[in-house]
C-alpha cells in the first residue's frame, strides 16, 4: 500500500476548479488502494482531498500543528490526526508517512512544502517521487524561474529539475507517485 502525502491550498476563497481537482485526486487516490496524508486540515482543498479520499474508502493521515488546531482547523474525522508542536515537525512527519508527494495548486506554503522536498529528493536524502499536478499553468512561471536557476548557474541541469516530475492530469500525476512501478 502507498501513501500520497498531497500538498494544496488550504485558504478560503479558491477557485471551485481547484476544489474539484482536490477532490479528483482524493477519489483517485482511495481508487488506488492507497493512503492519504495530508496537513490535516479540513478547510478549502485539504479538506476536500481528504473527504473524498475518505469516501472513496482512503485511509486519511492529517498532520497538524497544535495553533492550527486550536483555531478549529483540524480534520478530526481523519483516521488518524498526528498533532506536532512546531510547522518543521509537521512536515518531518508527512514526509515520514508519505511514499511520494503530490503538489496541487497552493500558495506560498504549498510552495514552501514543495521546495523543501524537492530539494531533499535532489540531496539524496530520499528518493520518493516529487510530482506536481498542474492542468492549467499555475506553476509555469515558478518553473520557468527555477529553469533560470540553470542558466544563471545555480542549479544542475540534471540534478533538481529532473527529479521533479509535472503532470497535467490527474492519472499522469498519480502514475509518477505509484512507488510499486520501480519493483521488478
Amino acid at each position: 500500500m502507498s501513501a500520497v502525502c498531497v500538498y494544496c491550498g488550504s485558504s478560503d476563497g479558491v477557485p471551485q476548479r481547484y476544489l474539484d481537482l482536490a477532490a479528483e485526486v482524493g477519489l483517485a487516490i482511495a481508487a488506488r488502494g492507497w493512503s492519504l496524508v495530508s496537513g490535516g486540515g479540513r478547510k478549502s482543498m485539504m479538506g476536500a482531498v481528504a473527504l473524498a479520499a475518505r469516501r472513496g474508502g482512503a485511509r486519511t493521515v492529517g498532520v497538524i500543528p497544535r495553533s492550527m488546531v486550536e483555531r478549529e482547523w483540524a480534520d478530526h474525522d481523519s483516521d488518524e490526526l498526528l498533532v506536532t508542536e512546531t510547522m518543521r515537525e509537521r512536515k518531518a512527519l508527512m514526509e515520514a508517512h508519505a511514499d511520494a508527494f503530490l503538489a496541487l495548486p497552493g500558495g506560498i506554503g504549498t510552495c514552501e512544502e514543495l521546495f523543501e522536498v524537492w530539494t531533499s529528493g535532489s540531496l539524496g536524502l530520499h528518493d520518493k517521487p516529487v510530482v506536481v499536478l498542474d492542468p492549467d499553468g499555475h506553476y509555469t512561471g515558478l518553473l520557468d524561474w527555477v529553469g533560470g536557476l540553470v542558466e544563471g548557474g545555480f542549479a544542475s541541469q540534471h540534478s533538481p529539475l529532473t527529479r521533479l516530475v509535472v503532470a497535467t492530469t490527474v492519472d499522469q500525476a498519480l502514475a509518477a507517485c505509484d512507488v510499486s512501478r520501480s519493483v521488478v
